[in-house]
């Protein structure tokens, strides 16, 4: 079944329909697991209402793989009618697969007039659309969705004065219809009011979330949608966070589990392997093998990220932060001391050793870890890695070799920040 609605007509009656949600910018920033792990979950979850609107950038360049990709898992997971918004990355065949550029859609509670403006421009059949549709008597609680932003207080990545003052001259005989501007592009959220009418910004449902000024940063904003419901009467909308699993088909199916984990476990080993072999290599002389080597244990560390991402439970910010912290503190306090008691008592000196000298080190972990939950305060700008036993250290001034293992401070790898 095609939950994708592929546009064919300027104007679609949609009927008695009371809710839809909003998801914005799933595949600008590539198609890979990760990114289509927190689409899916934003489908999922926005199948509860009555239709999905995607706010735009499904795809990050218009190629028709990118095309047939995004529909087929769009298709397998909406659950509802999903329509499509083309934002600046949806170029080449998008209307093939998504058909107009401009159109409205309208119910019997309210409408929602879909215009591109891509390019940083509002297309002037768009316009005529939207003035055709706002002077219609059955079209009220109007929600104009477009991708770039409006002029704003919170960024500058928007149209033009100019080009808001076309769709202005448009709407304004009808203002008092038009309850809402949304719109996508910026890998965030915010919400304003543009001439007296709330504008909704939302690109949380795929790409990297990202800083995008001083008051909008990237630690205070989670993955989202944007829920708008009748209620009384009146259209409203509220932001949800994805910090719940709501897709789980893939998690609850036993088998495949058991092969994601199984996967997850031999990147990872694979990663290590490479690693180590990069660093024999290094070692002889062979640089441009241990390069190679390097490349491949990052390749195979995507691998395993790509597979935990279908089985990651989705965790806010800063619970995770938190999470990290109390995980640390449990291998250090419990797990570690007391495995390490267990393989000296059968012999097990290298095992012991290694337990023990980790149990060292995930306690400055721990003390690291709990100074970064202070966002703000936090100015560890350089640090410092021992390459042999893993041992993190933020000054090494006054130390020559590692204060674990006794490696030399010219092995030690640096961590910057850059600016």
């Amino acid at each position: 079944m095609n939950f994708i609605q592929k546009v064919t007509a300027p104007i679609l009656p949609i009927g008695d329909v009371s809710s839809f949600s909003l998801i914005g910018d799933p595949g600008c920033e590539g198609l890979g697991t990760t990114m289509m792990r927190v689409y899916v979950n934003a489908l999922e979850l926005a199948s509860r209402d009555d239709f999905i609107l995607i706010a735009g950038d499904m795809v990050p360049t218009g190629k028709r793989r990118f095309y047939e990709t995004i529909s087929e898992i769009t298709n397998s997971v909406a659950g509802k009618d999903t329509y499509i918004l083309r934002g600046n990355h949806d170029t080449g065949v998008y209307t093939e697969y998504f058909g107009l550029q401009n159109y409205a859609l309208i119910g019997d509670s309210f409408t929602v007039v879909v215009l591109d403006n891509a390019m940083r421009t509002f297309e002037a059949e768009g316009l005529e659309l939207l003035g055709r549709v706002l002077a219609m008597e059955e079209c009220r609680n109007v929600v104009i969705a477009f991708h770039i932003p409006l002029p704003n207080h919170f960024i500058r990545n928007s149209v033009s004065e100019a080009e808001f003052e076309r769709l202005r001259a448009v709407y304004a005989p009808y203002r008092e219809k038009v309850k809402y501007f949304a719109c996508g592009h910026v890998h965030s959220r915010f919400e304003d009011v543009v001439d007296g009418i709330p504008l909704i910004c939302s690109g949380g449902g795929g790409a990297m979330i990202e800083d995008v000024s001083e008051e909008i940063k990237a630690s205070d904003v989670d993955y989202h949608i944007v829920r708008f419901f009748m209620e009384e009467g009146r259209l409203c909308h509220r932001i949800v966070d994805l910090t719940e699993m709501y897709y789980k088909r893939e998690q609850q199916e036993p088998v495949l589990k058991e092969k994601l984990e199984e996967a997850v476990k031999g990147e990872l080993y694979a990663h290590l392997r490479y690693l180590t072999f990069a660093d024999r290599a290094q070692k002889r002389g062979y640089e441009k093998v241990a390069n190679l080597m390097r490349a491949l244990a990052d390749s195979e560390y995507r691998h395993a990220r790509s597979f935990f991402a279908i089985l990651e439970q989705p965790v806010p910010f800063m619970e995770a932060l938190n999470g990290f912290r109390k995980s640390e503190n449990f291998e250090f306090e419990r797990l570690y001391p007391m495995v390490s008691d267990y393989a000296a008592g059968i012999g097990g000196m290298l095992a012991r050793q290694a337990f023990a000298d980790a149990a060292k080190m995930e306690r400055s972990h721990a003390e690291l870890i709990a100074k970064a939950e202070k966002l703000e305060e936090f100015s560890m700008d350089t640090l410092y890695v021992c390459p042999v036993c893993g041992c993190v250290m933020t000054a090494v001034d006054e130390i020559d070799r590692c204060p674990v293992c006794g490696a030399p401070k010219r092995q030690f790898r640096e961590f910057t920040v850059k600016e």
